[in-house]
């Protein structure tokens, strides 16, 4: 059996941190942010930490 590759596009998006647990950036805040609060986009700012049910489908997608 081959090798399993990893999806790139899931390397760019999510980090690992301790404790086999990835972070990622909040979506909402690539454009179109005029209209948005200072408050709202202070907020899209912050990484967050991915949901377990997510966590399993990314270790695959990066084998790790």
């Amino acid at each position: 059996m081959p090798k399993l590759k990893t999806r790139k596009a899931a390397q760019k998006r999510y980090k690992r941190i301790a404790g086999k647990r990835f972070v990622r950036r909040k979506a909402f805040k690539g454009h179109l942010l005029e209209k948005k609060s200072p408050k709202q986009k202070n907020n899209l700012a912050n990484p967050v930490v991915v949901s377990k049910p997510d966590t399993k489908a990314i270790r695959i997608m990066l084998v790790c």
